[in-house]
């Protein structure tokens, strides 16, 4: 299977009783659960209690203790109200009969409205751009171990491709503004259940590096620790997998030992298609 099929796979969770699903991990030998993966998965779960004319507006979630990558996941959903245009869900993200995560979720009946949104900023193309991998491999000689043989190996569900990329190994102080260019490293099924799952599980991948630039600190560093506190997202529009969506991110402050980043999804034509807010820890361990 391809890393996207497996992706998708994982997002197919599992009912078990009512309101009641299990999630399965892929253990790719980290030590604990991406992060995304929870925040699509329990957004899975709460999608299938949710009539299907009703699409996410909003998620806000609480990452509250590191997930094991070789233990399933079992997403508890609670119906808390079904109006005549909204519908809420909250959901529990639980291992070892303790809770690692919460969200709540907000579903909408289509409708129209006022409408108005920010301007696309200025990016270069992503036909102009090398992917990450394509940046790993031109690195590889100068890249030390692990991270040369993780990279040669791993499989990724999406294709990045970084505006201004960076030396994780050698990073210099820059302005916490990030610019990346992203889809899916295959076609997906056209189902719009499944690409807010996708989006969400994306939407996690480069936020909290954000917070780092002004620092000079990559997240390769072994002194650092850096995990997602919260992780907050607003669905505009409809998103297409495969096709490039540009993330652009800030970072307006850090401090305590934690950073803000905030990002814009938006599609090739200029469409708002989502925003991310999600605060990290970032700091050294003692």
């Amino acid at each position: 299977m391809s890393a996207l099929a497996r992706l998708i796979a994982l997002l197919d969770v599992e009912e078990i009783e009512v309101d009641l699903y299990r999630g399965a991990n892929s253990d790719p030998g980290w030590i604990r659960v991406y992060g995304g993966q929870v925040v699509a998965q329990a957004l899975a779960a709460a999608q299938r209690t949710t009539p299907a004319d009703r699409p996410v507006h909003s998620l806000h979630s609480y990452f509250l203790r590191p997930g094991e990558p070789k233990v399933p996941i079992l997403y508890k959903v609670e119906r808390e109200r079904d109006g005549t245009s909204f519908s809420t869900r909250r959901v529990q993200a639980i291992q070892h009969g303790r809770p690692i995560f919460s969200m709540t979720a907000s579903f909408q009946a289509a409708e129209g409205g006022f409408s108005h949104q920010a301007p696309m900023p200025d990016a270069p193309a992503p036909e102009t751009l090398l992917s990450e991998r394509a940046l790993e491999a031109r690195a590889r000689a100068r890249t030390p171990e692990p991270w040369r043989t993780l990279w040669a190996t791993r499989e990724r569900p999406f294709d990045f491709r970084p505006v201004s990329p960076q030396d994780p190994f050698a990073p210099r102080p820059r302005p916490p503004r990030a610019q990346h260019w992203f889809r899916t490293d295959g076609e997906a099924p056209d189902d719009p259940r499944l690409a807010a799952c996708l989006l969400a599980y994306a939407s996690d991948m480069t936020l909290l590096d954000t917070c780092l630039l002004p620092h000079a600190v990559s997240w390769t560093d072994p002194r650092l620790q850096a995990a997602s506190l919260d992780h907050a997202i607003w669905f505009h529009a409809a998103y297409a997998p495969a096709v490039f969506h540009l993330i652009d991110q800030a970072s307006h402050v850090s401090g305590g030992g934690r950073g803000l980043n905030e990002g814009r999804i938006f599609a090739a034509d200029g469409t708002l298609v989502a925003s991310v807010v999600q605060e990290g820890l970032i700091r050294y361990r003692a």
